[in-house]
């Protein structure tokens, strides 16, 4: 009995990769001497919670720190003010059509007024916002390399860096 040749088999599909920038930052307060940073909650795509430095999407004719004070006001109702660059994150994720190569600016910037709130984020991506003791908030972040970012701030504002 003859078996039908084997079908040559396809190399799997690459998906096209895009660049995406962002901007965001560590807003820092001081409250009863004591530096905090405000940062958020939000759902990842299978439904965990995850706490991150707040961040987005640069708009066109904005300048990464413009970008990075905005997404602070947007995701945590606090302005702030853009002192230093804190460093860049860089990294790849997928979605079902493409590949991401993301890059987000962070900068530390001096609160400056507004009150903890989610309701200004139009993208409704953060379910909760809070202040965390900058010197601990290394244990609530989700992202390594975020925790990275809050421990430059922390060491800049020691005079460490």
């Amino acid at each position: 009995m003859d078996r039908p040749a084997p079908r040559p088999t396809r190399p799997p599909r690459r998906l096209p990769s895009v660049e995406e920038t962002s901007a965001g930052g560590v807003v820092i307060d001081v409250h009863q001497g004591l530096a905090r940073i405000a940062i958020i909650a939000r759902r990842n795509r299978a439904g965990r919670v995850e706490w991150c430095l707040p961040k987005g999407h640069v708009e066109a004719g904005e300048t990464l720190e413009q970008t990075a004070a905005r997404e602070v006001a947007e995701e945590t109702g606090i302005q702030g003010r853009v002192l230093i660059t804190l460093g860049t994150i860089d990294y790849w994720f997928s979605t079902h059509d493409r590949r991401i190569h993301k890059m987000v600016h962070h900068y530390l910037l001096e609160a400056t007024g507004g009150e903890l709130t989610i309701e200004n984020d139009p993208d409704h991506e953060a379910i909760d916002a809070a202040w965390f003791p900058l010197d601990q908030v290394h244990e609530q972040l989700t992202f390594p390399n975020e925790r990275r970012i809050a421990q430059a701030a922390w060491q800049r504002l020691a005079g460490h860096a």
